[in-house]
């Protein structure tokens, strides 16, 4: 175990103490006063300053899950480490259930996918909520090797009496993060059980199996969506919502273009919670929106990638970010040409209506400020423009009078003014 701050390959600080007892009267006198030992392991420390910091139960686990079997089976097919798991079984697997060891895979989010190896072990950890689907984040559930290899990004062991909860602490467990070839975290291989997870061996098999499992994500490339760089991979703007792939443009379901438009007008990414919130005006379950997204990803592949947040997968491109950036640039006319109609017109969700309405709000803004003769006339003949008083006055106002485009102009203002009465 290192120190916070040392490299993975120096040895423990030497004062650290990790003897059972010892430990647990830490843990003790910390729940009590919020006083910790100058002997402790700086890491288990920080943890459980961390764990205390967010409320955890140290009598809990209470790991969550809010996966069904079925979205989670949906889930995990998907993911990125699903076709290393040949790889994991054959490194760790296979040779973890002599030694009564269990295996874990999770995401970068610490939602455990695969559980496998050593069936009494298995039964143990179950009884506690290590068992595929649930969460096993640092700010749930406490100090343990698969949520503080995330929270700290780096390989951790943690023997018994150090994890924050009582009903964890007759295991060990050593976990270290995996990357893709970007350097981003794709998820967690956790070894826990007895005293064999406790030892040196165990901490050198997972950061040998981490780096092969790295090797092959690395000679694989970091797979996304492959499209034609000259064109938006989404089309949201007008009523057929569609995303185009290496195998040909795809159809998107109402629900599906909204959750990638609403994760286009949001680049830190939206959880669940949040996206529930902007899809629907009323009640909408988290376990909905996973869902919808679960059936997204198997769908069309990583279009949108981690899952606290979920973010739209990186270089994957929207017509509206095409209008935005021309906007940006000051590029008016190219804007106006890239937007055949409204951000998805059929959708009453409450984020993309705000979406919708902001965008042709930056539109009529640019327009209006211009008082450009062709951009004003772009502007009317689209759904947003049709009924915009003040923009065929000023398309009269700055047409030459008496050309057939201020004959036109005039002519619709009248309509227009008429209607509106």
């Amino acid at each position: 175990m290192q120190g916070r701050g040392t490299p993975s390959t120096e040895r423990p600080r030497a004062d650290v103490r990790r003897d059972r007892r010892w430990v647990l009267d830490a843990h003790g006198t910390f729940l009590d006063t919020g006083l910790l030992p100058p002997h402790l392991d700086p890491l288990v420390a920080e943890s459980w300053r961390r764990s205390r910091t967010s409320g955890v139960d140290p009598d809990g686990p209470g790991a969550p899950t809010g996966l069904t079997a079925a979205e989670l089976d949906a889930y995990r097919s998907t993911h990125p480490l699903a076709p290393l798991m040949p790889l994991v079984r054959d490194l760790v697997v296979d040779g973890a259930a002599d030694d009564g060891l269990v295996v874990a895979v999770s995401d970068d989010v610490g939602r455990l996918l695969w559980v496998e190896g050593d069936t009494r072990t298995r039964r143990t950890a179950e009884h506690v909520g290590f068992l595929p689907g649930a969460v096993w984040r640092e700010q749930d559930v406490g100090t343990n090797a698969p949520g503080t290899a995330l929270a700290t990004r780096r390989a951790v062991q943690v023997l018994g009496a150090e994890h924050f909860a009582r009903p964890v602490q007759s295991l060990n467990c050593v976990a270290a993060p995996v990357h893709d070839a970007t350097g981003r975290v794709l998820g967690v291989l956790d070894v826990t059980g007895g005293r064999a997870a406790g030892s040196h061996v165990a901490l050198s098999l997972v950061r040998a199996a981490v780096a092969s499992i790295e090797r092959e994500l690395a000679a694989a490339g970091a797979p996304g969506p492959a499209v034609d760089p000259r064109r938006p991979a989404v089309v949201l703007l007008g009523p057929a919502p569609l995303l185009h792939l290496p195998d040909g443009p795809h159809r998107l379901s109402g629900r599906h273009a909204e959750i990638l438009a609403l994760l286009g007008e949001h680049p830190r990414g939206l959880t669940s919670e949040e996206l529930a919130v902007l899809l629907h005006p009323g009640d909408l379950s988290e376990v909905t929106v996973r869902a919808e997204i679960s059936r997204l990803r198997r769908a069309a592949g990583d279009v949108v990638t981690g899952s606290r947040p979920y973010r739209r997968a990186p270089g994957l491109r929207s017509d509206v970010d095409v209008v935005r950036e021309r906007l940006a640039r000051g590029d008016l006319h190219g804007a106006l040409a890239a937007c055949p109609g409204p951000l998805l017109p059929r959708s009453t969700a409450p984020g993309v209506e705000r979406a919708r309405a902001d965008l042709a709000a930056d539109l009529r803004a640019a327009v209006l400020a211009r008082g450009d003769a062709v951009a004003l006339e772009a502007w009317t003949a689209g759904d947003d423009g049709a009924d915009d008083v003040e923009a065929w006055q000023r398309l009269v106002q700055v047409t030459a009078p008496g050309s057939a485009r201020w004959h036109r102009a005039r002519a619709h203002l009248v309509v227009v003014d008429a209607a509106l009465r």
